[in-house]
């Protein structure tokens, strides 16, 4: 059994979770957030603590068991304090802004991207840092994911998004002779 799922999981003061019939919903004071849970485990919510356990020993079972525990913690921990990730945008020509519910990037190409930001996330963007918050985490690295892969970072001049804590290794180009 995974190392998270053995010990309970802690419920902070204000954060209501419940689990019927596979759903698992938990309501904190930055919003709500609801997920489907497939599986054989058994979940019990005692007080402020969750406990899971296996029905059977299949490894099957045993492989979802850590994963559970990791949404459970993740979905707690989204609706009190909301996930953000940063990400850069560097290059010569290259532009982000915010429009409605779109962000609109000119990232060197004949046309414009534009990428429809989903419900439940907020995007900010400015001197073309992007910040990307939500309370989900899942969403949020997606989207970021997302963004990303619509212009990586080269190895030469490190042009394209690249994350905020990540660092992009140079290479030297040619040399002349």
């Amino acid at each position: 059994m995974s190392r998270l799922a053995k010990k309970p999981i802690e419920i902070p003061a204000g954060t209501t979770v419940t689990f019927t019939d596979g759903l698992l919903a938990v309501k904190g004071p930055k919003g709500a957030l609801e997920k489907k849970l497939k599986g054989d485990v058994t979940v019990t919510i005692e007080g402020n603590q969750i406990t899971l356990v296996p029905k059977n020993d299949l490894p099957e079972t045993r492989a979802i068991i850590g994963t559970f525990a990791s949404h459970m913690k993740n979905m707690i921990a989204g609706v009190n304090a909301p996930y953000a990730k940063k990400l850069i945008l560097e290059g010569v020509g290259f532009k982000s802004d915010v429009k409605g519910k779109d962000l609109v990037l000119a990232l060197g190409f004949s046309h414009g991207v534009t990428v429809p930001i989903p419900e439940g996330l907020a995007v900010t963007a400015e001197k073309n840092n992007i910040t990307v918050t939500g309370i989900d985490k899942e969403l949020v690295g997606q989207f970021t994911a997302k963004v990303r892969a619509l212009k990586k970072p080269e190895p030469y001049k490190g042009k394209g998004f690249r994350y905020d804590t990540e660092v992009i290794r140079r290479k030297q180009g040619k040399k002349t002779a």
